[in-house]
C-alpha cells in the first residue's frame, strides 16, 4: 500500500519502498543575479587599490617607471620592505632607485603603539565616568551641558588644532609623546554620547538594591556599571584605537621631532627623501602597508563583534 504521506520528491518502488529524489534547484532570479554582480564589482573596486600598493611594494622603484600600466609587480623584489625596515644598505636601496636615508622604523613604531594605547585607555576611562555622570547623576544643567557636548560633534576638529597647538606649545611640550597623547587623552564628545546611551540601558534597580547596601556612586560605578560595560568599553576602545593610530596632523604639528614621530608621520620620509630616479613609490607602498597591518588585523579579528556591538548600542 502506498504511503499517502509521501511528498512530492518521494517516488513508489517496485517493492513498495518510498526513495526520496533530490531537490529540485530553484533557478536564480534575475534581481539575485544583479545584486550578486553589484556585490562582486563593489568588492573588486574596494580591494583592488590595496592590491595596487602591494603590487607596487613589491616592485623595483626604477622598473616602475619602465612598466607602470603593469598588474603584476615589475622586476619582484622585497627590496621596499627591507628599505623600510632598515635592513637595506645604502649601495642596495640606490641600485633599487629607493631612499638611501635612515629610517628608524622601530622607534617610530613604538611611538605609534605608546600613542595609541594610552590615548585609548585614557579616553575609554574618563569618557565612562562622565557618561555616567550624564546618564545616572541629578545635578543642576546637565541636560544644558549634554546639549553641549552634542554640538561640539558638528564642530570640524580642524578649528581646534590652533588653540591645541598654542596650549602645547606655552606647556613646553612640543616634540613631545605627552604633546601628541593630551588632547585626546580624556574624552572626546563621540564617546561620551556612545557609553552615555549604553548606561541609559542598564536597569535602575541594579543600583537601587546596591544603595540600599550602603554603596556609594563610586562603588557602583566601579563595582557594577564597569563589569555590565565590557561589551561598549570593549567596541569604543576599539574604535579609539584604530582612531588615534591612523592620526596624521596633528602628530605631524607637534611631533616632528625623531624621538616623537609617529609612524604615519614617518610615511612622509619616503616622500620628501626624493632618490635620483624620483619618489620612492615602492618604500613608501610597502611603508602604508605596515602602518596599515595593525588596523587591518583589529578588523578581521573583531570586526563582527564591533559591527554587532554598534547596532546593539544602538549607533547607526
Amino acid at each position: 500500500m502506498v504511503d499517502t504521506h509521501a511528498t512530492v520528491a518521494d517516488e513508489v518502488g517496485p517493492h513498495g519502498r518510498t526513495t526520496r529524489r533530490p531537490p529540485r534547484r530553484r533557478r536564480p532570479s534575475v534581481g539575485r543575479i544583479l545584486a550578486w554582480t553589484a556585490l562582486v564589482v563593489l568588492l573588486i573596486v574596494t580591494l583592488f587599490p590595496f592590491y595596487w600598493m602591494l603590487r607596487t611594494a613589491l616592485s623595483t622603484n626604477t622598473a616602475l617607471y619602465s612598466n607602470p600600466g603593469s598588474l603584476l609587480p615589475v622586476d619582484f623584489t622585497w627590496g621596499a620592505f627591507e628599505r623600510v625596515f632598515g635592513l637595506a644598505t645604502p649601495e642596495e636601496a640606490a641600485a633599487e632607485g629607493g631612499t638611501t636615508g635612515s629610517i628608524d622604523f622601530w622607534l617610530y613604531l613604538r611611538n605609534s603603539v605608546i600613542v595609541a594605547t594610552v590615548i585609548t585607555v585614557g579616553q575609554v576611562f574618563f569618557s565612562s565616568m562622565a557618561a555616567y555622570a550624564f546618564a545616572r547623576l541629578e545635578w543642576k544643567g546637565r541636560d544644558a551641558v549634554f546639549f553641549l557636548f552634542l554640538t561640539a560633534l558638528m564642530i570640524p576638529p580642524i578649528f581646534v588644532q590652533l588653540p591645541n597647538f598654542i596650549l602645547i606649545r606655552d606647556l613646553g611640550l612640543l616634540n613631545t609623546l605627552a604633546g601628541i597623547i593630551l588632547p585626546f587623552f580624556f574624552m572626546t564628545p563621540f564617546a561620551i554620547f556612545f557609553m552615555r546611551q549604553f548606561f541609559l540601558g542598564i536597569s535602575r534597580e541594579v543600583e537601587e538594591s546596591a544603595k540600599i547596601d550602603g554603596a556609594g556612586h563610586i562603588r557602583i560605578f566601579f563595582r557594577i556599571i564597569l563589569p555590565m560595560s565590557t561589551t561598549p568599553i570593549f567596541t569604543l576602545g576599539l574604535l579609539t584605537y584604530i582612531t588615534a593610530w591612523g592620526e596624521y596632523f596633528w602628530p605631524l604639528l607637534v611631533g616632528r621631532a625623531d624621538e616623537s614621530r609617529v609612524l604615519t608621520v614617518a610615511l612622509g620620509i619616503f616622500r620628501s627623501q626624493t632618490p635620483q630616479t624620483g619618489p620612492d613609490w615602492a618604500g613608501l607602498m610597502a611603508g602604508t602597508l605596515i602602518a596599515a597591518l595593525p588596523v587591518f588585523i583589529l578588523f578581521v579579528a573583531f570586526g563582527r563583534k564591533l559591527i554587532d556591538n554598534l547596532g546593539y548600542s544602538g549607533i547607526k
